[in-house]
């Protein structure tokens, strides 16, 4: 595998930045980082005035059916790593394999996440996409109904490698409805479960309601910010008392609620991206799932999530992209989540920025990425201009490597 050096570079590792710095790739990982001249005598890149970030990792999408477009494109936005939170297991061997062709994102994988009968997702997905080929996919979901099926099913898990476990614990009531919910003794016997085999247990809640039982139940993250209603006091203690994280997927909570829709349309036509994304995925990011429209408002996931966020509870970055999930493109979507943890949270670029590299691989202990450190893997994203002053320059991407090898949309690019 080639070694290459990239020089006169700013470079932000994940936690801190160096100004003035070197970093050599060898054989696929990071052999050195400095802030003084590196000795190389093969291929080098002199890149003044850009900056070079780790890989994104990206905490939740769908590559729902396998789709072949998720994890190439989520790469071309300088997403090295995603997170899938619900997929049928033939599925994800299908993305196995596709990575195995190279340019595509790694994949972290719940394979099939904690399902009940005709609980979340299974009533909306058939609201929407009713056919035999949907229902044939449902057909193969778990049906956990008691707490030692829970724990069979993080031990089926297991066979699949899976690098977490998902639950869903989703009520219902931001649709204006009711859905079958898992009981609370079920959950508890999953995230222990897990616990015992080393795994995270991440949970999907819609509602302040869902998101403090299932808190009491002790799991490690949160996979949605509610939107039904203000934080509380409460919200905060039940984190804490985790010790666990919030990934809020704030653009997809916007589209839920369509207030996200003119930013979406902004970043769905940004002139820098055209060539990164596909003419079918561009048009889905400028629709709303709405579901959300009459019952929520995206100004409570911010409000929760600056206060998360000012009591020291860790917020990652993470999109829900999935091509059901209209409102939402994968890789793209993740550049709109940071600029609303600085716009609307009050983060810092540096903050959302560690959000979406280091902090998620610490989270989900990826411990062979997220930062730039050596001897870790060369997931590198090389852009134009300083995100650490403006978010925004996340988009000026001018090369992404994933384990040392270029992304093909950055070819020729010099």
């Amino acid at each position: 595998m080639a070694s290459f050096l990239i020089k006169d570079v700013r470079i932000f590792d994940g936690e801190n930045t160096i100004e003035n710095g070197s970093v050599l790739v060898e054989n696929g990982k990071i052999s050195k980082v400095s802030n003084s001249p590196i000795e190389h005598h093969g291929t080098t890149f002199s890149k003044p005035g850009h900056t070079l970030l780790p890989g994104l990792i990206d905490v939740h999408i769908h590559a729902d059916s396998g789709n072949p477009v998720a994890l190439p494109q989520s790469l071309r936005f300088g997403v090295t790593t995603a997170c899938d939170m619900h997929n049928e297991f033939y599925n994800i061997e299908k993305l196995r394999k596709q990575i195995e062709g190279g340019d595509c994102a790694d994949l972290k994988t719940t394979s099939f996440a904690a399902t009940i009968e005709m609980g979340w997702p299974m009533p909306v997905v058939l609201a929407h996409h009713d056919t035999p080929e949907v229902r044939a996919e449902i057909a193969t979901w778990p049906r956990l109904d008691t707490p030692e099926s829970g724990r069979q099913y993080v031990q089926d898990r297991l066979k699949d490698k899976v690098d977490y476990i998902k639950l869903m614990h989703e009520s219902g009531t931001i649709l204006g409805q009711k859905f079958n919910k898992p009981s609370l003794e079920l959950q508890r016997a999953i995230i222990d479960e897990a616990h015992k085999h080393g795994l995270r247990a991440i949970a999907h809640a819609t509602c302040l309601a869902d998101t403090l039982e299932i808190l009491g139940c002790g799991v490690d993250g949160l996979a949605h910010c509610f939107v039904d209603q203000s934080p509380t006091e409460e919200l905060i203690t039940a984190y804490k008392k985790n010790g666990a994280h919030c990934n809020p997927t704030l653009a997809t909570m916007g589209s839920a609620t369509t207030e996200g829709q003119k930013m979406q349309e902004k970043y769905a036509h940004d002139p820098r991206v055209q060539h990164l994304i596909g003419e079918e995925e561009r048009g889905r990011m400028c629709v709303c799932m709405s579901f959300a429209k009459e019952t929520g408002k995206a100004e409570y996931a911010y409000e929760a999530v600056r206060q998360l966020r000012n009591a020291g509870v860790p917020v990652l970055a993470g999109s829900d992209a999935a091509s059901p999930a209209v409102g939402t493109a994968w890789g793209l979507t993740m550049h709109q989540e940071l600029a609303i943890f600085v716009k609307e949270c009050g983060f810092t670029p540096s903050e959302a920025l560690h959000a979406a590299t280091i902090l998620p691989a610490q989270r989900f202990n990826f411990h062979d990425r997220g930062q730039i450190k050596e001897g870790l893997l060369a997931d590198l994203v090389l852009v134009e201009g300083n995100p650490l002053e403006d978010i925004d320059h996340t988009l000026d991407l001018r090369a992404v490597w994933k384990g040392g090898v270029l992304c093909s949309a950055y070819k020729g690019q010099g």
